[in-house]
């Protein structure tokens, strides 16, 4: 009976950092494949970020390599996202999603995602 439930946003400036939280309760992290997910007003939800639930292997959007940072610990069942300089353009709501897949070859970011949180909401603005 999974859960899966983030947290961690809020109102930062150009060049700030945030670190978001995503929590699975129910079942042990290490046998989901998590992503991170965004979607702007007006926009299409975007891949973010995503860690496999094999290896750990990761893969980032373009937009955010190198800024942002995706993390296990499984002691906690919790999935970080660090998200360093944030831009204006990371704005967006933020949705970690759950895949019990095991991945092998192509992107965890393809993955057809059936377990989402309700979201936490990033603001970036000066």
């Amino acid at each position: 009976q999974l859960q899966v439930v983030e947290s961690g946003g809020g109102l930062v400036q150009p060049g700030g950092s945030l670190r978001l939280s995503c929590v699975l309760s129910g079942p042990t992290l290490d046998g989901y494949t998590i992503g991170w997910f965004r979607q702007a007003p007006g926009k299409e939800r975007e891949g973010v970020s995503c860690i496999t639930r094999s290896d750990g292997s990761t893969n980032y959007a373009n937009s955010v390599k190198g800024r942002f940072t995706i993390s296990r610990e499984n002691a906690r069942n919790t999935v970080y996202l660090q998200m360093n300089n944030l831009k204006t353009e990371d704005t967006a709501v933020y949705y970690c999603a759950a895949h019990p897949a095991v991945v092998v070859g192509g992107s965890c970011l393809d993955l057809s995602y059936a377990i989402w949180g309700q979201g936490t909401q990033v603001t970036v603005s000066s």
